[in-house]
């Protein structure tokens, strides 16, 4: 049957090539995210014409992986590879001599290794499939004499699938006028890949710094716009905490319960008040955030933060449940101080000026809290660029809303004089 082999059929958005005058087009995706079947279809596509021996678009395309192993096991014969998507009146051959694919119609892909780039001095190509790009020690060099190679035909292209990495060749070739990008994260290929495996990664690593990369295939230092940046962040991190006025525990609850569904953004942070509002300084203590759980297991964990930190209340957001947020957590604690607030404003019109806040120098942070400083890395004036809810973020907003920005605002308001 050639129904299996259709891929426009049976392709997700991110793995089809865009339309347009493009030179790179770049694959960003998580682990698992079907960018190996993307580019691999990609090469089919170019070499493949009408009828199996009629020419394609390409006929000297060059295969280049990390290690000449890495490309073999995964670009040519791995489950995703060439080979396994190829049907079989135009399946290539393998000649392991020569490290070359060669087609029925006689086109040829030459496997190249990103440790030898000096392989690709020479050769010349009307196409290339680069695997990995962000991962190679000698990237910048071997991107260099690929370009030099892509020479052959009309309009020579290359399609490079990667999992995202704060790399320089990444960045530079990013911003080229000349790149198109498509990106996705895992469980865009959910259908594919074992339910056990979503969960278990989702779990671990759900909103850090790694799980923002490998799950949901984003470039983090590429956000234009955030409200943080990853420099400010370190440069407040905090020594010993002094002796804080008031502690709170912000909630900021999730619509679901399931495992896919957003954390339960639990952040603890207090205020040293000395002086008017102006003056005072916040120190976020921990990130008790949890993912998966049921409300009273959101809730109870909630309750433990309070309970560890002698949080004076808790603070709940509750346009996510309404009644129910309350009533979880007070079946947990039922003499829990507790103050429900509603967003009335969007989530970056409320992150303003507590992003302000730490622009002023007026906020630290304690170790631990690297999962939501990666959240706060993508939280824009325009929203979060990153997947799901910003929810940790939320719940810091929430409890350095209640601590810095409504006292400044009280301390603000024109004082009523008794007239006698």
């Amino acid at each position: 049957m050639a129904l299996p082999y259709l891929f426009e059929f049976w392709a997700h958005d991110h793995q089809l090539p865009p339309e347009g005058d493009w030179r790179s087009w770049v694959i960003l995706g998580g682990r698992g995210a079907g960018k190996t079947r993307a580019g691999a279809e990609w090469v089919r596509r170019m070499v493949e014409g009408a009828k199996p021996l009629d020419p394609g678009r390409c006929r000297r395309l060059a295969l280049v992986g990390e290690t000449l192993d890495q490309a073999r096991e995964v670009m040519i014969f791995g489950d995703s590879g060439i080979m396994a998507c190829s049907p079989p009146d135009r399946k290539p051959s393998w000649v392991s001599t020569r490290r070359c694919l060669v087609w029925p119609n006689g086109a040829e892909a030459m496997v190249f290794s990103a440790h030898d780039p000096e392989s690709l001095r020479g050769p010349q190509f009307d196409g290339a499939w680069v695997d990995e790009l962000a991962k190679w020690k000698k990237a910048q060099e071997t991107w260099d004499m690929l370009q030099f190679g892509l020479r052959l035909g009309d309009d020579p292209r290359v399609c490079v699938t990667t999992t995202p990495r704060n790399v320089a060749v990444l960045k530079a070739l990013l911003e080229l006028p000349s790149t198109v990008v498509t990106r996705a994260p895992t469980e865009a290929n959910r259908a594919n890949l074992a339910a056990s495996f979503l969960s278990e990664v989702r779990a671990r690593y759900a909103g850090s710094r790694l799980g923002l990369q490998e799950l949901d295939g984003i470039l983090l230092d590429e956000i234009d716009g955030a409200l943080w940046s990853r420099e400010g962040l370190v440069a407040c991190r905090s020594g010993p905490v002094p002796e804080l006025t008031r502690v709170v525990v912000a909630v900021d609850p999730p619509a679901g319960a399931s495992t896919g569904a957003d954390a339960c953004g639990i952040v603890v942070a207090g205020v040293v008040a000395h002086g008017p509002p102006q003056e005072w300084r916040a120190y976020v203590l921990e990130d008790a955030s949890v993912q998966g759980c049921s409300p009273a297991g959101w809730a109870a964990a909630a309750v433990a933060a309070a309970r560890r930190w002698q949080a004076e209340r808790v603070v709940a957001e509750v346009n996510q449940g309404g009644a129910m947020v309350e009533a979880v957590l007070r079946q947990v604690d039922p003499l829990l101080p507790m103050r429900l607030v509603h967003a009335t404003r969007g989530k970056a019109a409320r992150a303003e000026p507590v992003a302000a806040l730490y622009e002023q120098g007026r906020v630290w942070h304690g170790p631990g809290l690297d999962a939501l400083e990666a959240q706060m890395c993508l939280m824009t004036q325009g929203g979060f660029e990153g997947a799901g809810s910003p929810d940790r973020v939320d719940a810091l907003v929430w409890a350095l809303t209640e601590l810095m920005i409504e006292p400044a605002a009280r301390w603000q308001q024109p004082k009523l004089r008794v007239l006698g």
